[in-house]
């Protein structure tokens, strides 16, 4: 976390929350939600314009991407000073790249490990490495289906549904939040 976001967390530490603004889609993009975004829907539920803005500004996606951590109950956020701003999720907290050697990018740019490679009931391919579960960029499973037919990978078939509790996953914090008032 960067030194700036610390420092502000100590100086203001009673910032009330944010949920329902920012959003990580199966792509690795983010997007800005704003009123109209949340009112056209879930973020998951695939509607263009529940989605938001795609943020196209580099260093602003960069400073996410160094303050974005997850809480104990399985809540993605972005920490933006002594503000969390909570992510709504796609899919997973990660996506994950391939390249021609089967070696594993982050969204983030971090390069991982793989650790087991797992198929939800829709086809959607996952791995678990030890940032821990990501959706493989769709423009990447046919090097996954290479990975695993010369047997780097071994594939495991899973729900949505466990993988999600198994891996302590929350999607919608905004959702879990409303649910709990």
């Amino acid at each position: 976390m960067d030194d700036l976001v610390i420092k502000a967390m100590l100086k203001w530490p009673n910032v009330p929350d944010c949920y329902g603004w920012l959003g990580l889609d199966a792509r690795g993009r983010w997007f800005m939600r704003d009123d109209a975004a949340q009112q056209a829907g879930d973020f998951s539920s695939g509607s263009l314009l529940a989605k938001g803005s795609e943020l196209k500004h580099e260093k602003l996606i960069q400073f996410i991407e160094r303050n974005y951590a997850e809480n104990t109950s399985g809540e993605w956020y972005f920490q933006n000073g002594p503000q969390r701003v909570y992510v709504e999720l796609q899919a997973t907290p990660w996506i994950y790249r391939l390249d021609s050697q089967y070696a594993i990018t982050a969204h983030t740019g971090a390069a991982v490990n793989y650790e087991c490679a797992l198929l939800d009931e829709s086809g959607r391919l996952f791995l678990k490495t030890e940032l821990g579960v990501g959706l493989v960029h769709s423009q990447d499973v046919y090097l996954a289906a290479q990975a695993m037919e010369e047997k780097h990978w071994q594939l495991h078939e899973t729900t949505m549904k466990d993988m999600l509790k198994k891996f302590n996953i929350v999607q919608s914090p905004e959702r879990r939040h409303r649910a709990m008032l």
